[in-house]
């Protein structure tokens, strides 16, 4: 006989919900269990299962501890694991087409795992994807998933993430003494541009645009060479570049929202498969 007990998936499902509910009760709302059916479950998996302390409780309030801390982890990534193999195997007949509308900058950065999540889920269904910028990706009707980069206060859809703009520039490269500061920037369609170029009309600094393109690996080959300056949501920087700030003697930049748009025309299950991963994979 085998040393070690199951981790039963009910068990973990249950386990996540204290620690993003922060309580046994709230907990068991979601999960649809009585707050005493949560508690033998908690005490079962650290007193009989794991045998480790799992939560510091506080009055009706609990705390992960740090073992805790790495279940929760584990637990989440096996639960994911297990809404796969159901997926795959009770839904075989999930063939067909969904097309994906997104700016080039997304789909270098946050699409390759959200497809290969995808395709080990869903193998047969064939995806298109469609980079443009977000100006021109709005007025298309034939997408059924579209990601969009909109100002705060302007959205549409559904809001996968919010994030600053930032400036970036290559390591040595020092905008102050270039006047006018050379810029490296997405095409004219981009909203990011227009609020660049205002950003730093109203501060009264000099710029030229020395380089358009559409697509983000040419801008950041152009900015590592140490030719310009860009502006890029934060976490598409990548570690050859330097962030730039007001110590550089640049202007603070925007917040933009990330959204994901449907088309409710063209609804389906695959679609909102699809949609699932990618609310996942921008968090």
């Amino acid at each position: 006989m085998s040393q070690y007990q199951s981790l039963d998936a009910e068990v973990l499902r249950t386990f996540v919900a204290i620690a993003e509910q922060g309580g046994f009760t709230r907990a068991g709302e979601v999960v649809n269990r009585t707050q005493s059916a949560v508690s033998m479950q908690m005490k079962r998996l650290e007193e009989d299962i794991l045998q480790r302390q799992l939560f510091e409780r506080d009055g009706r309030q609990v705390r992960l501890t740090a073992e805790g801390q790495v279940l929760l982890g584990y637990a989440r990534r096996i639960l994911k694991l297990h809404g796969e193999v159901f997926n795959t195997l009770r839904m075989p007949h999930m063939v067909g087409v969904v097309r994906i509308g997104t700016p080039d900058d997304y789909a270098m950065r946050y699409l390759p795992s959200i497809l290969t999540r995808f395709a080990q889920a869903y193998p047969l269904i064939h995806v298109e994807v469609h980079c443009d910028s977000s100006k021109q990706l709005m007025l298309r009707q034939d997408l059924d998933l579209t990601i969009v980069t909109r100002e705060p206060g302007n959205e549409v859809g559904q809001l996968l993430r919010q994030e600053r703009l930032v400036w970036a520039a290559a390591e040595g490269f020092c905008p102050q003494e270039q006047r006018p500061m050379p810029l490296a920037l997405f095409n004219t369609d981009c909203f990011c541009r227009g609020w660049t170029c205002n950003a730093l009309e109203r501060q009264g600094i000099e710029y030229r645009i020395a380089y358009t393109s559409p697509s983000l690996a040419a801008i950041f080959a152009i900015v590592t060479a140490g030719l310009a300056v860009t502006a890029q949501l934060q976490s598409l920087i990548g570690g050859q570049l330097r962030i730039l700030g007001e110590e550089d003697g640049l202007p603070q930049l925007h917040m933009a929202n990330v959204m994901l748009l449907r088309n409710d025309q063209q609804h389906s299950p695959i679609t909102d498969c699809m949609a699932e991963y990618i609310v996942e994979g921008f968090k």
